[in-house]
């Protein structure tokens, strides 16, 4: 988002992680201006948070020994950041790929994140039981492979930051619906501003390869576990976008494209 660098911060002193001491001016977290996530506004437009992931960081570095770790003596609970110092915290905006090796863990905890994104190798933690990624207040959406997650019953989500809550509507960015991926724009390195995330792979419907075809992004809200989700598809064709589940009632009844022309149900504010 735009200036997210010169965004206020935050502490969050009462999740599952390594908070700061008190009176500490050190924080974890940046401050999301996306939306207002208290009351409902008139904001029309949304952009996803352009942040790149900084993978030569000593921080990123600590977060792939921690998952390597955790997927060596395969640990039913994952709580990777109560391992990591404040300014760590703060420097991880997406998880590594390699959260993919985690098949054994049951509980996947993410308290008080900073993250703006979550990779599509979160479906293969097939024994994913519970996911908590609450007041991770710059998560506004997930991707679909969450759904390959056969096990999943539980979720902990501060839903007021999720694009389309029932809550307060906030609109959803508006997508790259079938702009193919080739030439000078590689399937790994993509703008993270204008398509969510720095690379697109693969169909998150049906797995095909993305290289060379048109993508047909489309946001979908479903519930997952606990809550509905907004999800976001990187689909092969239109054929897998038309494929996907009915939504629940009270939210938008089809896949769709985003953006401020996307006609909402009514906020429930409370």
């Amino acid at each position: 988002m735009a200036n997210e660098a010169e965004s206020k911060l935050y502490t969050n002193r009462w999740g599952d992680t390594s908070d700061p001491a008190p009176g500490s001016s050190t924080s974890y977290r940046d401050i999301c201006t996306c939306f207002d996530q208290y009351r409902v506004t008139n904001r029309r437009r949304v952009h996803f948070h352009s942040d790149r992931q900084d993978t030569s960081s000593p921080a990123w570095q600590h977060f792939l020994v921690l998952i390597e770790e955790a997927a060596a003596d395969g640990r039913e609970v994952f709580r990777p950041l109560v391992d990591m110092s404040p300014q760590e915290q703060r420097q991880i905006v997406t998880l590594p790929p390699t959260i993919a090796k985690l098949t054994a863990v049951r509980h996947f905890v993410l308290y008080g994140s900073n993250l703006v994104r979550i990779p599509p190798e979160i479906g293969a933690m097939t024994s994913l039981q519970e996911f908590t990624p609450y007041t991770s207040y710059r998560l506004h959406w997930f991707p679909y492979e969450l759904t390959r997650c056969p096990s999943l019953k539980r979720s902990t989500v501060s839903t007021r930051a999720l694009y389309g809550n029932e809550k307060l509507r906030p609109p959803f960015p508006l997508l790259q619906s079938g702009r193919a991926v080739t030439g000078a724009l590689g399937l790994d390195d993509v703008e993270p501003g204008e398509w969510g995330a720095t690379s697109v792979s693969a169909c998150s419907v049906c797995d095909r390869s993305l290289e060379g075809i048109q993508v047909h992004q489309a946001w979908i809200s479903l519930r997952v576990a606990t809550d509905v989700l907004p999800l976001l598809v990187n689909a092969c064709s239109a054929a897998c976008v038309q494929a996907l589940p009915t939504p629940p009632e009270d939210y938008v009844q089809a896949p769709h494209a985003g953006g401020p022309g996307i006609a909402q149900p009514t906020a429930d504010y409370a």
